[in-house]
């Protein structure tokens, strides 16, 4: 977790540039059903305000950010790109 908030997720955050609002990462502590495991350890959200800036940005990226993966997890990341509808 310690990598994740102090490396990976600034580093994604730098590539992001100035298309970057916030970003905020939680830190799964239980999930809906007592003594059934996480369904996410970590979740880390970018607000950007552009998707094809974003897009731009991560392309070109896209292999060092994975191989970043390995430095603080061997579980397989779920990306999901959103709009904020509220």
């Amino acid at each position: 977790m310690e990598y994740y908030e102090t490396k990976h997720m600034p580093m994604v955050a730098e590539l992001l540039g100035s298309n970057l609002v916030k970003y905020t990462i939680e830190k799964g502590l239980a999930s809906g059903i007592p003594n059934q495991q996480l369904p996410y350890t970590a979740i880390g959200t970018f607000y950007v305000k552009r998707l094809d800036d974003y897009q731009a940005a991560i392309g070109p990226n896209r292999d060092a950010i994975r191989t970043d993966f390995a430095n603080y997890t061997n579980i397989a990341p779920v990306i999901l790109v959103s709009e904020v509808v509220r």
